[in-house]
């Protein structure tokens, strides 16, 4: 599963000496420590020596450590400097505040500030609808973490999610065209997180949750949806289903079977494997069954908690019991939102023809593309980019809150996720579906405009909208 990545890369500052042979034996050293040899830059020529910088990709910190001892060991290299590009990347943070208007004149800031502003905020005063066209409102985004549940990181806190929540923003901007700021919170506490929202609502126009641990990140969810007339969306569930669903509905095109007829196993019933399952039956699937360590999940199961229980009564509609293995048995879908090995070969050999695997565990799947029987699975995803059909949570919240933020929804609707997901599966035309490409790349640019017309489309259908998307109703409004 090694994977060279530029994730785990470094630039490598070398002096080396000026003749002929010296930089064959540097490439030689980092290709045998198996790492990959990128850009080469001169940067100064010395009397018997040259200075260069090398860039090399490896597959994880310690891979990297292990050529940088490759090259210090080669004969007439000396090392000056081993700069990570990753580390140098977030120096002094991702994102900035940049002004929009000009403050060059006594004029640009008594209107921009006092006594000017006072009018505005008046005006606001009077009517506080009004904030959605005279403030960043109508734009903004918070991103809001505890660090609990930071990628595979797990409760590392709200300082060392930073980082994450600066690269959700800097993906907003950059695919969605939406001002999104992170917020990351020092507290677990259900009553205070909830709190705490609520009080800096009225400053943004959309509350994006990310990386709460379960259970907790439902009830937070659930009251913020209650109590807030903006949307509030936990991406780790909804942004995950909208992928999954998009991926699923072109995969059952490229097998010919009908998302009505089909069986659904997951394993992992937490955040993301409840948001996909109720986004699955809101789609149109009538059979799935869920499984967690135990196994199957079955109404009157002992021992399941509140979430389980809930999920229990509107799944598995057989009643049907045993391992994942077990009851993958005529399965036409697996969807692994669980923990490496929660599958085996074994299980998989039991799916019907055609089968359809999603194994999204990262940075290890559940089980690896590699090791699935050979001429059974017809369609393979996995939430790593070093294999074909990525499940990207990047695909879906841009075009989700950028579609909300234009018809200024109170909320988001099944509805609309739903639609999101039809628009991302959408972008890949009939005759350029492949087993090997059943979802857009994370770079095309038609995926998030694409999902915003279709989340306002469906805002105003579910009625949610507080202004239409269609820009002539917009402006007689």
């Amino acid at each position: 599963m090694s994977h060279l990545s530029a994730s785990f890369s470094a630039t490598i500052r070398v002096r080396l000496a000026d003749a002929p042979g010296s930089f064959a034996r540097l490439a030689k050293a980092i290709g045998e420590a198996g790492g990959s040899l990128g850009a080469i830059d001169l940067v100064r020529v010395e009397t018997s020596t040259k200075v260069r910088d090398v860039t090399v990709d490896a597959s994880d910190s310690e891979h990297l450590e292990r050529i940088v001892e490759a090259v210090r060991a080669v004969d007439g290299v000396e090392v000056e400097r081993v700069s990570d590009r990753t580390f140098l990347m977030h120096l002094g943070g991702k994102i900035e505040m940049r002004s929009k208007v000009p403050v060059k004149t006594r004029d640009d800031l008594s209107m921009a500030y006092t006594p000017g502003v006072a009018r505005i905020c008046q005006a606001i005063a009077a009517d506080r609808d009004s904030a959605w066209n005279l403030t960043i409102k109508q734009n903004t985004v918070a991103v809001v973490s505890d660090g609990t549940a930071v990628l595979g990181l797990g409760d590392i806190g709200p300082e060392a999610a930073m980082p994450v929540m600066e690269g959700k923003a800097l993906l907003f901007k950059e695919f969605g065209g939406v001002d999104a700021w992170p917020l990351c919170l020092a507290s677990k506490d259900v009553d205070e997180i909830v709190s705490a929202v609520r009080a800096i609502a009225p400053g943004f126009g959309g509350i994006n949750l990310e990386d709460i641990s379960a259970p907790r990140c439902f009830e937070i969810e659930r009251r913020l949806r209650a109590e807030l007339d903006i949307p509030v969306f936990h991406d780790d569930q909804h942004g995950t289903a909208i992928v999954v669903l998009a991926a699923l509905l072109n995969a059952l095109r490229v097998v010919g079977k009908s998302i009505e007829e089909i069986k659904v196993v997951t394993t992992g019933v937490g955040a993301a494997g409840v948001a996909v399952t109720d986004i699955l039956l809101n789609a149109g699937v009538r059979a799935v069954v869920g499984c967690d360590h135990e196994g199957a999940i079955y109404r009157g199961r002992p021992g399941l908690n509140e979430v389980k229980a809930s999920y229990a009564e509107r799944t598995n509609p057989d009643g049907e019991r045993g391992t994942a293995d077990e009851v993958l048995a005529g399965a036409d879908v697996y969807l692994g939102l669980s923990v490496p090995g929660a599958v085996s070969r074994a299980g998989i050999e039991r799916m019907a023809d055609g089968a359809i695997v999603f194994a999204m565990a990262n940075p290890t799947p559940e089980i690896a593309p590699e090791g699935l029987p050979p001429g059974k699975v017809a369609v393979v995803a996995t939430g790593r980019s070093d294999y074909p059909n990525q499940i990207n949570n990047v695909l879906a919240f841009p075009g989700v809150f950028r579609g909300a933020l234009d018809v200024r929804a109170s909320t988001i609707t099944e509805g609309m996720k739903v639609a999101a997901g039809h628009a991302i599966s959408a972008v890949i035309a009939e005759d350029e579906l492949g087993p090997e490409y059943v979802i857009p790349s994370v770079f095309n640019r038609d995926v998030a405009p694409a999902v915003a017309a279709a989340v306002a489309d469906a805002a105003e259908r579910d009625g949610v909208a507080r202004r239409s998307s269609r820009p002539q109703a917009a402006k007689s409004a």
